[in-house]
């Protein structure tokens, strides 16, 4: 990603992508037609752990926001990193009615650290098989984090 730019979506509920910016446009490489109507999963990269998008859906589900680093697939097999904040949007009666996802240029060094933690997830989840890998990927997560004594978005907002 360019230094400036800020990638930009919304989805509903479900994680139907209702809006994309033209930079979201940009780096996805699919076109607005092809965004609009699909999962927001379609840029899901495979080295990103499943026990992330869960901790993401968790938190942004029960109405808080989220920060997190997340290597986005493009629809020609190439990949960029974004620094991502997650909101969810309320309907004039207080209902969560879909989800805000705001995302820029993440820095090199958070991307390096990041990039090692969630090989290590993955490597959890692998190992776990597919029944068990949320939770074996989360229970590695917290270990660091019980390690290093801070929360998930201290770590995200200390790289």
């Amino acid at each position: 990603m360019r230094e400036h730019d800020f990638i930009v979506s919304k989805t509903d509920t479900r994680g139907i992508i209702t809006y994309g910016n033209r930079i979201f446009i940009e780096f996805s490489g699919y076109s607005e037609h092809e965004l609009l109507g699909a999962q927001h999963n379609i840029i899901r990269h495979p080295d990103m752990p499943r026990g992330v998008f869960k901790l993401l859906w968790d938190t942004i589900a029960g109405g808080g926001e989220i920060f997190a680093y997340v290597k986005n697939l493009a629809k020609d097999g190439s990949f960029y990193w974004v620094f991502a904040n997650v909101t969810p949007d309320y309907d004039e009666h207080g209902r969560i009615c879909g989800y805000y996802s705001v995302r820029r240029c993440p820095k090199r060094a958070a991307v390096d650290i990041c990039a090692d933690l969630y090989r290590q997830m993955l490597a959890e989840e692998q190992r776990a098989g597919p029944r068990d890998a949320c939770a074996a990927s989360i229970a590695l997560l917290q270990s660091v984090l019980n390690q290093k004594g801070i929360s998930y978005e201290q770590l995200v907002l200390s790289l």
